[in-house]
């Protein structure tokens, strides 16, 4: 009896578990995007969002910058932090990114990692990233806040009722957890966590060359994968 039948893979995932918070992740987000751009086989592509969060418990206090959690958190000055936030902001400028992290609002993460696991759904997982991102790090959004999210889920295409659903219930919660669980199985401790193809892992928001690398590494080992299954195998009319 036949157990297990090998196809031809057409197709190559790129999981990202990444934080909306996580000012490497929107950067490295954009490296990726460029490193995609020079990889011959990009409409090849699926890109899975992952989610993870760097402060589970983290609560939204009105007023508190994210100057002062940066500074609680590694026992700084606020003027250390806010140095560090600047370098960062530098670093994301040159990709085209603008971080006002003056105006950024700290709080949970959660409630926006269950609306990225329904944009899945309708295949607008990787806008609803993009949108989240922009409204924490550019526009100073409260992410944490319901009619704040709604707002951001229909400008990235999410249909109402569906949203609307989502976050007046606990829908996806189990989904995030898993992906939170399954981090800590594979030793993610820090995001963002780029898997390719289930084979290949980039830590950081590393340089978009890597990424086209390690792309193309990935890839010709599917091509040869799928030439060895050509090469092994005959047609229902015996053309072997």
């Amino acid at each position: 009896m036949l157990e297990l039948i090998k196809q031809k893979k057409s197709t190559m995932k790129v999981e990202i578990w990444s934080d909306i918070m996580c000012p490497f992740c929107y950067i490295g987000k954009r490296q990726l995007e460029k490193g995609l751009d020079a990889f011959a086989q990009k409409e090849q592509v699926e890109i899975k969002w992952r989610s993870f969060q760097l402060d589970p418990g983290m609560q939204y206090e009105p007023g508190k910058t994210i100057h002062q959690v940066l500074a609680e958190k590694k026992g700084l000055t606020i003027d250390q932090a806010k140095q560090l936030n600047n370098r960062v902001s530098n670093s994301a400028k040159e990709l085209g990114l603008e971080y006002n992290l003056d105006k950024a609002t700290p709080a949970n993460t959660f409630h926006a990692h269950r609306l990225s696991h329904l944009a899945a759904q309708f295949d607008l997982q990787d806008q609803m990233e993009e949108r989240l991102f922009r409204a924490y790090f550019t526009e100073g959004k409260n992410i944490g806040d319901i009619a704040t999210l709604f707002e951001l889920a229909v400008e990235a295409g999410l249909p109402e009722d569906d949203t609307r659903e989502t976050l007046e219930t606990n829908s996806y919660s189990t989904e995030v957890n898993d992906d939170i669980k399954e981090a800590g199985q594979i030793g993610i401790r820090g995001v963002p966590f780029f898997l390719i193809d289930n084979k290949y892992a980039i830590s950081g928001a590393q340089a978009a060359g890597l990424f086209t690398h390690t792309l193309d590494t990935a890839w010709k080992e599917i091509e040869e994968e799928n030439t060895a299954l050509e090469a092994t195998s005959c047609t229902i009319d015996r053309n072997c």
